[in-house]
């Protein structure tokens, strides 16, 4: 009896060894603990980072936090990169980070203060730092742009580095989305051989959360769709051959699953440099929440077939596999 019940005891440590053990080669959904949204995932320093809005009433939304990792599996955070105290025009609502490094230094591009209007204080801003954990100082002392340009809201804005290394910068809310040549310091934009400095390339069904990538010489514009506060929130595609478009809308590569969670929307894509892995990296409501802004970040990897078009992605809450960077 006594032996029977030793070994008992030793099965029961090696199952839990077994178990311990596959989930530190997966993920989890979410990657990390606390309330945030709309993520930017991007790869510096042979790190996975990802830089979230911290999903509070929009009063209490006066940083932004930053998450890093190895091998996508461990994730260590870096607390108020950025906050108003160094953004004197920002008071509140500060949104969906994008970030890029150019010339040994990184731009963090946000959105502030949800303007309404042209009258008020407010857009979207640019902070800069010499370390991809910052911390951040404000760039211009006021907003990139702080206006609406073709009855797009100036949030959820993406930088996009094209081939030719001209960067973009992508943004809209309100159900408008512009794209600008942003100008060699990143302090204003370059207009278009039409004169225009904003051009609307806003597809069917685009509702907020701007994203782009190039794909085997083919421009992919992502987007999401629905009402943030709902279970409809989802995130659509379409391909075109220039970042201009035009594009027309393919359909939905991510949405909830009722068995899993509510509300999955406004991602951004890692790609990895050697095995070429697509992960988007999103936001989802848990289903024990019904609070707009109990939202967490989740990863999960995107598939193609064979005709290029993206295979709707599964939400899971196993999340990827450890893949550390070489």
């Amino acid at each position: 009896m006594k032996k029977t019940l030793i070994l008992l005891f030793i099965i029961s440590i090696l199952n839990s060894c077994d178990e311990s053990k596959k989930k530190q080669s997966l993920s989890g959904n979410p990657i990390f603990s606390g309330w945030y949204a709309d993520p930017e995932g991007i790869i510096f320093e042979n790190k996975y980072w990802v830089y979230p809005t911290y999903s509070a009433p929009y009063e209490k939304q006066v940083f932004l936090d930053a998450f890093s990792s190895k091998d996508l599996t461990n994730w260590n955070k870096h607390e108020k990169i950025i906050d108003t105290s160094t953004v004197k025009w920002a008071h509140k609502a500060m949104w969906a980070p994008s970030i890029i490094k150019k010339d040994n230094k990184y731009f963090l591009f946000f959105g502030a203060n949800d303007i309404q209007n042209d009258h008020e204080i407010g857009g979207i801003g640019v902070a800069i730092s010499t370390t991809p954990e910052g911390p951040y100082k404000d760039y211009l002392g006021k907003p990139l742009i702080n206006k609406f340009h073709n009855g797009a809201q100036p949030i959820d804005q993406f930088i996009f580095k094209d081939n030719n290394d001209q960067h973009y910068l992508i943004y809209g809310g309100w159900g408008h989305c512009n794209i600008a040549k942003l100008n060699d310091d990143f302090s204003g934009f370059f207009p278009f051989d039409t004169g225009e400095t904003f051009r609307e390339i806003t597809p069917e069904g685009y509702i907020e959360g701007p994203f782009m990538f190039i794909r085997n010489g083919k421009y992919y514009f992502m987007w999401s769709e629905g009402g943030w506060t709902g279970p409809d929130y989802s995130v659509a595609y379409a391909i075109a051959d220039s970042p201009m478009g035009p594009f027309k809308r393919i359909g939905k590569i991510l949405e909830q699953n009722k068995e899993i969670a509510t509300g999955a929307g406004h991602h951004s894509v890692i790609i990895t440099p050697t095995d070429d892995k697509y992960y988007i990296v999103y936001h989802r409501r848990p289903l024990t929440e019904t609070d707009e802004n109990s939202r967490v970040i989740c990863m999960d990897e995107m598939l193609f077939d064979e005709n290029g078009y993206i295979i709707p992605v599964v939400i899971t809450n196993e999340g990827v596999k450890l893949n550390k960077l070489n």
